[in-house]
């Protein structure tokens, strides 16, 4: 079944620039908003072990963003990274890591952002309409 979305431009080209920048490693960050509606994607800095191919998002980003959720700011609606190899699908080391909590995924390569929602069937591709913000 599809679900649709919507995202902010700025949000889509926050992604692509920091993917770029970070090259040939991985760039990852937050995605605020809600579930339907992604408004920003903040980037955080990659503490994996080999970020040329893997990410974790800097837990002190993520325990800040859940207090400023719990303290009234915007909502963490999911996350996002980049693979440097340009491909825009999940990889098997995503997929291992999913969690199935509903969360939107998305996944930038070759200066495209595709979106996922993480079901606990695994992921399914959102259809994305980007709007001005």
């Amino acid at each position: 079944m599809g679900m649709a979305h919507t995202v902010a431009r700025s949000a889509i080209k926050a992604m692509i620039e920091q993917g770029a920048r970070a090259e040939p490693e991985e760039a990852c960050g937050l995605l605020l908003g809600t579930p339907e509606r992604i408004e920003a994607a903040i980037p955080t800095r990659n503490v994996h072990p080999t970020p040329r191919t893997h990410f974790e998002i800097d837990p002190v980003a993520l325990i800040a963003a859940h207090k400023a959720e719990r303290s009234g700011a915007q909502r963490i609606a999911g996350y996002w990274h980049s693979h440097p190899t340009g491909s825009t699908e999940p990889s098997a080391t995503d997929r291992m890591n999913a969690s199935g909590d509903g969360k939107v995924w998305a996944i930038v390569g070759a200066g495209m952002v595709t979106f996922w929602r993480d079901t606990p069937q695994g992921f399914v591709l959102l259809s994305t309409r980007i709007d001005a913000g």
